[in-house]
């Protein structure tokens, strides 16, 4: 069963939209804030443009921010995965148990 969906009104660069979303309203505002600041400083940055210009430009910067974010979680979740593989080894037979999604690490005793 999903979630109930609200009904948000957001002005985003002084339009009003109504945003029908499962997530909670608080969070929708923010996410319209965000968007918000990400045209206005693209606006305050360059030339004038025209609006569907800007709001791609917004859209590229925010998926931009996106892409790096995963990447770095990404080497974050390898590093402490390693980091866990180095430390179970340390651990007696007994207690090594099997990694998430992995084989029993070998015994180097």
């Amino acid at each position: 069963m999903s979630a109930k969906k609200s009904l948000v009104r957001v002005t985003i660069v002084g339009e009003e939209y109504s945003i029908r979303s499962d997530a909670s309203v608080e969070h929708t505002e923010s996410v319209a804030r965000y968007v918000d600041q990400a045209i206005r400083r693209i606006r305050s940055n360059a030339p004038p443009v025209e609006s569907h210009k800007v709001a791609i430009l917004a859209a590229l910067q925010i998926t931009d921010e996106l892409f790096r974010l995963r990447e770095s979680s990404d080497q974050l979740t390898a590093g402490m995965q390693s980091l866990s593989n180095d430390v179970r080894r340390w651990l007696p037979p007994t207690k090594r148990g099997t990694p998430p999604g992995g084989e029993p690490i070998a015994s180097e005793d």
